[in-house]
């Protein structure tokens, strides 16, 4: 119980952290800060913001939501590990990447925290037979 209240307050936050860029998102857009600079933020912006708020809706019934919680500790990994790669780039080039290394920290934690929490799959009652498909009935 302890290990699932951990992971709902873990989800809160960072389902509130990635929806909270979505003002960043609106602001950018609605300002046009992004033209004459890359144009990659408002798209990260744009998919963290979806996945906070998926993050959030699972927080009620984690287990039922394994897969995108799965997804949101991924895609963090995935973009720690991005950053590091260009972070080494630019070193080796002379230049220095203003958000390093504390976002490379903070998105590899988040990714490892949710992961250790991920609850564990739901089993099957033993002998189950899979059920057909249910329709609507008309």
């Amino acid at each position: 119980m302890k290990r699932k209240r951990a992971l709902q307050v873990v989800l809160v936050i960072v389902g509130l952290l990635y929806s909270f860029w979505g003002y960043l998102l609106f602001d950018s857009l609605w300002q046009s800060r992004w033209l004459g600079h890359s144009d990659v933020m408002p798209m990260f912006l744009s998919l963290n913001t979806v996945l906070g708020v998926c993050l959030l809706l699972a927080v009620k019934h984690p287990a039922k939501h394994r897969l995108m919680i799965g997804y949101g500790a991924w895609s963090s990994l995935a973009h720690a590990f991005t950053m590091t790669i260009m972070s080494a780039q630019a070193w080796a080039h002379g230049m220095h990447r203003k958000d390093s290394p504390q976002d490379i920290v903070m998105f590899a934690v988040i990714g490892v925290t949710i992961l250790a929490l991920l609850p564990a799959k739901e089993a099957s009652p033993a002998g189950a037979p899979i059920s057909e498909p249910r329709f609507a009935e008309r």
